[in-house]
């Protein structure tokens, strides 16, 4: 069954960049071993340990739709339209870039948090639409549209920065034991929300 689930690299300190907006060392894990998990953006690279292979490959094995947040998709400069889950971007934003049909004809633009997941799961079908931006992931775990938090944690303090996770206007959230994987500069955890 299609799921909705988020998905980010953080430090043991809960951040998913520094205030800059730099990820530092949160991507080492992406280059920490001799396994290339292709993608379809040729400008990104995958070259990780075999733990980080199956994991990458699960979710980007089943991804139908990516959600994103304006910010990052800013930062990423769309992904050239190609993402490398391989997956069409939902990018929730109030206003779309004036040259989106043009530069980016695969990344649809949705004003709202709901509007987006919903919209992600009409193009994924029975594939899972994965939440990729810290800002979406708290209003999605606050509207309730979660099924599972994802986190590569890696071992780095930040100290600083922007967080993965912030308060939840509904209080605490539970979720099911993780299932892990440990990897090669990253711990993986896939925690299903609890129902």
């Amino acid at each position: 069954m299609a799921k909705v689930l988020t998905h980010m690299t953080m430090s043991l300190d809960g951040f998913i960049a520094s205030p800059r907006d730099e990820v530092g060392e949160l991507f080492e894990w992406y280059e920490a071993g001799a396994v290339n998990v292709p993608n379809p953006n040729d400008t990104v690279t995958f070259q990780v340990d075999e733990a980080g292979a199956r994991v990458l490959e699960e979710f980007t094995g089943n991804c139908g739709a990516l959600v994103a947040g304006r910010r990052l998709f800013d930062i990423a400069d769309g992904w050239g339209d190609k993402h490398p889950a391989g997956a069409p971007v939902v990018v929730v934003t109030h206003r779309a870039p004036e040259d989106a049909a043009g530069k980016w004809p695969t990344t649809t633009f949705v004003d709202g948090v709901g509007a987006a997941i919903a919209r992600a799961k009409e193009i994924a079908g029975d594939r899972d639409v994965t939440i990729a931006s810290a800002a979406v992931t708290q209003q999605a775990l606050d509207l309730g549209l979660v099924d599972e938090v994802c986190v590569s944690l890696v071992p780095v303090l930040f100290g600083e920065g922007i967080p993965y996770f912030a308060k939840l206007a509904r209080g605490h959230l539970l979720l099911e034991d993780p299932v892990v994987v440990q990897g090669r500069r990253a711990l993986h955890l896939r925690y299903p929300v609890r129902r």
